[in-house]
């Protein structure tokens, strides 16, 4: 597949999904008072591979860097998109034509490899999270999170196909 294909689709799928599992964050902060990601915690991360520290423990007592909430919030963005595009990737432009729920769920919950087995071990919460207080109730919201994206990779990727279809 040509890569501007790729990413004239991609771009749509992965920033609507984002922003639907940030709308979701925000709801079950609003309903249940549970914390959201802090991503300028990410983007210290980030910012602090280059320097060759890869680990922290925990990222909170590392020292603020520059820059960490855009570049946070911006891969947070970039990884959405960088997962939408498995979609065409793996399931062809007929994927994005009709778009199917299954693929997309696939690809959502899949993503939940990323924090559970690289950011979660590198910013000190362990494999897994659980270095966590409540290590199950973390992985439960995680899994959950990283559905509601899958479900915002098919809404997108929908209405998309609405848009610009036949």
């Amino acid at each position: 597949m040509h890569e501007t294909a790729l990413l004239f689709h991609a771009l749509p799928i992965g920033l609507g999904a984002t922003l639907l599992m940030d709308l979701w964050v925000l709801l079950r902060r609003r309903l249940f008072g549970l914390p959201a990601l802090d991503y300028a915690l990410v983007g210290r991360w980030l910012l602090y591979l280059p320097r060759g520290r890869f680990c922290h423990r925990p990222i909170t007592a590392s020292a603020p860097l520059p820059g960490e909430g855009l570049v946070g919030w911006s891969a947070h963005y970039a990884i959405g998109i960088a997962f939408a595009a498995l979609l065409p990737l793996f399931w062809g432009l007929d994927w994005i034509r009709t778009p199917t729920l299954a693929p997309a769920l696939i690809v959502g919950l899949g993503s939940v490899a990323a924090p559970f087995l690289l950011m979660q071990p590198g910013m000190g919460a362990g494999l897994f999270a659980r270095r966590l207080p409540r290590p199950w109730a973390a992985r439960l919201q995680s899994l959950l999170t990283h559905g509601v994206f899958g479900l915002g990779l098919y809404a997108a990727a929908w209405l998309l196909s609405r848009a610009f279809g036949p």
